[in-house]
């Protein structure tokens, strides 16, 4: 399933705050930026819209760690 343009009610249930979102979607925007594959069929040119609809598709996860989000 597709989604365009996630909720944030929807991607907040991917993480644990809205601070690790906006870390997690500027990491992959990132590495989509410099040349990675995208895990899902994006619709969006923009590198953090495709980057949001991974997460929310929980292709793009995370682990919390002492000193950052891996």
């Amino acid at each position: 399933m597709e989604i365009v343009d996630p909720s944030m009610d929807i991607l907040m249930q991917k993480v644990d705050s809205k601070y690790t979102l906006v870390v997690l979607a500027a990491k992959r925007a990132r590495e989509i930026l410099s040349g990675a594959e995208l895990e899902i069929k994006c619709v969006s040119i923009k590198n953090v819209s495709n980057a949001l609809e991974e997460i929310a598709e929980d292709k793009i996860t995370y682990e919390r760690l002492n000193n950052g989000i891996k």
